[in-house]
């Protein structure tokens, strides 16, 4: 799908929140290809009250008044050059909003949207965002903290859709766009794992954190059940 100019709301959840400072809403688009398609935005409210919005999504009006009395939003992450659907019509709603990319997707996003930096200071030691090894800077992610454990949230490197019905949901199993369980699909693996060792690396010392608690993934759910283990296993994939 092409990026919207306006703010188009398309099918969404309630806001969900996961922590004080962590809320979630899961959204649908219709893919030519592939029917639909979840996708989810993040949102992480610093210790000042400004708001870091992951893969920006438009909601309708009473989502988003809530979403404003949770928190001002400050910081527009757009994580990947295939997450940039929303950012146009974001940055116009919030014109003082600082978009941030990771470096190697920074072009294709600014086809939409100005970038106004790669890296980010977010001034709260406890939510961090950085560019993951392995992916040439294709992929970002953040490190959120909290009293509860850690929350990692990734983009697209980890896809856990679940298999549909039929012959298109037979071709998306063998593709390897729908599973059984979290994975990294093989068009990713193409477009954004550039040194698997690298990303091989990172994915199990984020397994060996003691305190993770959750993983938010932009495509499935999120992953609470067990999620050391479950990185530890999408690690093992990339050996293979």
């Amino acid at each position: 799908m092409k990026p919207f100019n306006q703010w188009t709301v398309l099918p969404h959840s309630r806001l969900t929140r996961l922590e004080d400072n962590l809320i979630c809403v899961t959204g649908v688009m219709q893919m030519p290809s592939m029917g639909d398609v979840e996708r989810r935005m993040t949102l992480v409210r610093l210790a000042d009250g400004r708001l870091v919005v992951w893969s920006a999504i438009a909601l309708d009006e009473t989502e988003m008044q809530e979403l404003e009395r949770f928190g001002a939003p400050s910081y527009l992450i757009v994580p990947g050059d295939l997450h940039r659907m929303d950012a146009k019509a974001w940055k116009a709603r919030y014109p003082g909003i600082v978009v941030v990319a990771p470096a190697a997707a920074r072009a294709k996003i600014e086809e939409v949207v100005p970038v106004d930096a790669t890296s980010c200071d977010f001034g709260d030691p406890a939510v961090r965002f950085f560019t993951v090894p392995g992916t040439g800077e294709r992929e970002a992610a953040l490190m959120i903290e909290g009293e509860s454990g850690v929350t990692l949230v990734l983009n697209d490197l980890i896809f856990d859709l679940h298999n549909r019905p039929g012959v298109r949901g037979m071709l998306f199993k063998w593709i390897g766009m729908t599973g059984d369980a979290p994975h990294i699909p093989p068009v990713i693996r193409m477009r954004k794992v550039v040194d698997k060792d690298a990303l091989r690396a990172q994915l199990a010392s984020w397994a060996s954190l003691a305190n993770l608690k959750r993983v938010i993934i932009s495509h499935g759910d999120i992953i609470e059940k067990d999620p050391s283990h479950t990185l530890g296993a999408v690690a093992a994939q990339l050996a293979a």
